[in-house]
């Protein structure tokens, strides 16, 4: 019994010491073996390895991944023309050097990014102390991020490289500060209402001009047309008399019916209208008494 367990024992301890010599690599990650805390060797391909137990040699990982550091501070930077602007920025980036990186930066991931926060930090700074608000939201944008990835680039590439790959710098947002932002939509927002009251005005006053034009023309028509009116009146009238004068020069006798008939016409065109005449003795009714006035006599 007592060598049973020790041969369990023993395959115990010896599946122990395996497992502190064997380690995985994996494909997104760096394995840095330490020898009495120096850097022994660094894996960069995945799969399985070997090393020394503890504490002749450890194993730590560093990712070898594309990183994304995004900005925290939210201080103001001054541009050329001294406004005070806040600006919201990222960058990718990602160790190439594990033995660089641990010597020059620190062992793990938020190292890096934090020293490379400040990095970035005052590189926008530099840059945008040389450019106005107008040429941050301009095209000259990209050459601001370029020129910054340029100075980042260097710093990290100096006498003491921190072994990492800067891919791109780029702004998110650049904005006042929010005393300024609030008095910058306070003037914007009177412009507009400024140029809205200007356009209602010239449209109102267009209005009236288009209104008084119509009324002109309107009138002019009106007369226009009373003229040719009044002129064909005048011609149909004169035709009419033309035709009278005429007739009642062939006919006299015609000419007397037809004016006692618009005497007639006119005294009675009212039906309230009344008239007391003496129907046999007044001359108002010669017509009717005579029965429409003697026939011409007959030609032979």
């Amino acid at each position: 019994m007592n060598r049973i367990g020790l041969i369990f024992s023993s395959l115990l301890v010896l599946l122990a010491l395996a497992s502190s010599t064997l380690f995985v690599v994996d494909q997104r990650q760096f394995g840095v073996v330490y020898a009495l805390g120096q850097i022994k060797d660094v894996i960069t391909e995945p799969g399985l390895n070997f090393k020394l137990p503890p504490p002749f040699q450890n194993v730590s990982y560093i990712d070898k991944r594309l990183l994304t550091l995004d900005s925290t501070d939210a201080e103001p930077m001054l541009t050329a023309e001294k406004q005070r602007v806040v600006i919201d920025w990222y960058v990718r980036w990602r160790i190439t050097e594990p033995s660089e990186y641990i010597r020059n930066v620190g062992l793990n991931e938020g190292a890096g990014a934090s020293q490379l926060n400040r990095v970035v930090r005052n590189a926008f700074q530099e840059e945008i102390n040389k450019r106005t608000v107008k040429e941050l939201l301009s095209l000259k944008r990209e050459a601001l991020m370029a020129d910054v990835k340029a100075e980042v680039l260097d710093k990290v590439r100096g006498s003491k490289p921190w072994g990492v790959d800067v891919v791109d710098v780029r702004i998110t947002r650049v904005d006042y500060v929010e005393a300024i932002t609030e008095s910058v939509y306070r003037r914007m927002e009177a412009e507009r209402k400024r140029v809205a009251n200007e356009l209602r005005s010239t449209g109102a006053a267009e209005g009236e001009k288009i209104r008084a034009d119509a009324d002109r023309q309107r009138e002019i028509t009106i007369a226009n047309a009373y003229r040719d009116a009044q002129k064909i009146k005048g011609e149909g009238d004169a035709e009419a008399a033309r035709i009278y004068a005429e007739s009642f020069g062939k006919d006299p006798q015609f000419a007397q019916f037809y004016r006692s008939l618009e005497a007639y016409k006119s005294t009675f065109a009212n039906k309230s209208d009344v008239m007391v005449l003496d129907p046999n003795g007044s001359e108002f009714f010669k017509t009717f008494r005579n029965g429409g006035g003697s026939a011409p006599a007959a030609k032979k």
